[in-house]
């Protein structure tokens, strides 16, 4: 089975890659804090408030969620895990991305030089849609298709 969704792209970029989501607004604190002040070598979710991702592996995987929510220094807990290069591939939103991911992505994007893709605006359906482990391809255009 395969579905296409198109969305606004924020950071553009073409990969494939498996789906991790979160059907809950993702804390970016809560949730990359533990591992990135470990100097961990892979983001694994530790906000025991979301169990769609805690305990759960996120370094490389396409994330699919509805927006991040928490603390103010959600930008820049994005930028320090694409800095260490342990962020996700990709994030993909369903709703319009709040101001803080936004300027964590691209701060990224500009002063890390991260290839992590972000792309919001992809509608309810796509995160109704979407599963952990689904095949998701990615274009420069902001077409998200999912396989599974």
């Amino acid at each position: 089975m395969e579905k296409t969704f198109k969305g606004r792209v924020i950071n553009a970029g073409e990969l494939t890659g498996e789906a991790l989501v979160s059907h809950a607004g993702l804390n970016t604190l809560a949730t990359f804090q533990k591992s990135a002040l470990m100097n961990a070598k892979q983001i694994v979710g530790s906000d025991q408030n979301n169990p769609d991702l805690y305990g759960k592996v996120i370094t490389g995987k396409v994330l699919c969620l509805p927006q991040t929510i928490g603390s103010t220094t959600g930008g820049m807990v994005l930028q320090t895990i694409c800095s260490m290069g342990i962020n996700p591939s990709a994030m993909l939103f369903s709703e319009e991305i709040d101001s803080l991911a936004a300027s964590g992505v691209v701060l990224a994007k500009i002063w890390e030089n991260s290839p992590m893709i972000a792309i919001d605006k992809l509608g309810k359906e796509f995160l109704d849609f979407v599963q952990n482990g689904d095949q998701i391809t990615i274009s420069q255009d902001g077409t998200v298709t999912i396989t599974r």
